[in-house]
């Protein structure tokens, strides 16, 4: 009896350990199993982690683009172009206008996120969206000249008691010319009679035609007049005159390409390829007259290619960072608020008017 009950406690003992060994076992595997589960499981989670956090951002949002017929919009033609024909990356909407006050309602409702304009339109559009337009950039420097076809003006001075007949009253012209008249001793109340026309392409016909023998006029019209009748001369480049003035640091600074302040920041990417792009399209542009002159008639920027090709060269085009543009409109901004506030819509933008790319 005692030998079967040693066996049978010895057989008890030998069947628990077996069952322990398969239980820890079991564990030992379950957990294991387990372990790669949640390692595959958290493999597969830094995967959509990854996915998510390292998605592109897409680059082919639409940007609708406005330009003005013009020396401000001669410098976009070859990006117009390159998008046309699928040479670009960006995804852009142009439009061209005839005259600034035909933007400032898509400006200002948003229906435009890129224009460019003059430059002290620039400042009113700021100073009217109170700040949601940014400047991001100085397209086009002076564009202003004295024609003349009486042989009789050189200088400044040689101005004095005659007639200029001249377009653009109450904006940037007006304030320009009577401006430099003061600052070489000219009254423009007294010492000259300042006539004025209502449009560009009027007074040069008249010029052209030989009725107004003294005028200021702005590029591409002056190229027009001197195309038409070869005894109308440049007399004076009011750049220069500008310059001489104010110093060679000092820019006369005509147009300005601004940015919607919400489409930037929320597209800044796809806004600054976009300030990229159009300055080798403006470096394009004046290194290819010819080919530039047949674009800018192509996408209605001028009437004829030849008067582009002709016009290119005093029409300064140019592209000047947002960075530096603050410094080179400082002096024309105090200018033209000197005259008018208006003329910049009541008051000179400060340093949150210019775009940081």
């Amino acid at each position: 009896m005692k030998k079967i009950s040693k066996l049978m406690i010895f057989a008890l003992v030998l069947l628990i350990s077996m069952s322990l060994f398969v239980a820890c076992g079991d564990s030992t595997d379950t957990s294991d199993n387990d372990t790669k589960k949640e390692d595959a499981n958290n493999k597969d989670t830094e995967k959509e982690d990854t996915n998510i956090n390292n998605e592109p951002k897409n680059e082919e949002v639409k940007l609708n683009v406005a330009t003005l017929k013009g020396p401000t919009g001669m410098g976009m033609s070859k990006l117009m172009e390159d998008v046309k024909k699928g040479d670009s990356n960006l995804d852009l909407n142009f439009s061209v206008y005839g005259a600034p006050d035909q933007l400032i309602g898509k400006i200002t409702s948003g229906e435009v996120d890129i224009a460019a304009v003059p430059s002290n339109m620039a400042s009113i559009l700021y100073n009217k969206t109170k700040g949601n337009v940014k400047l991001a950039g100085i397209n086009t420097l002076g564009v202003l000249y004295i024609l003349d076809t009486t042989g009789e003006i050189e200088t400044m001075e040689d101005l004095k008691g005659k007639t200029i007949y001249a377009s653009g009253k109450g904006a940037t012209p007006d304030y320009i010319i009577r401006y430099l008249l003061k600052e070489n001793g000219i009254d423009p109340e007294k010492d000259v009679t300042l006539d004025f026309k209502s449009q560009h392409a009027e007074l040069a016909a008249q010029v052209a035609s030989g009725d107004a023998p003294i005028a200021l006029l702005p590029q591409p019209h002056v190229t027009t007049a001197t195309m038409k009748n070869k005894d109308v001369k440049i007399a004076i480049n009011l750049t220069e005159e500008w310059e001489k003035v104010k110093g060679k640091n000092s820019k006369l600074a005509m147009g300005a390409i601004i940015v919607n302040k919400d489409v930037a920041k929320k597209n800044k990417d796809a806004v600054n390829k976009f300030l990229d792009e159009y300055e080798k399209s403006i470096n394009w542009v004046n290194d290819n007259h010819e080919d530039a002159g047949k674009l800018i008639e192509k996408h209605g920027i001028l009437p004829k290619a030849k008067l582009a090709k002709m016009a290119i060269p005093k029409s300064n085009i140019v592209f000047i960072d947002s960075e530096k543009s603050q410094e080179v409109l400082k002096d024309f901004y105090k200018v033209l608020f000197e005259f008018n506030p208006k003329s910049l819509g009541g008051k000179i933008p400060n340093e949150d008017f210019y775009y940081e790319r």
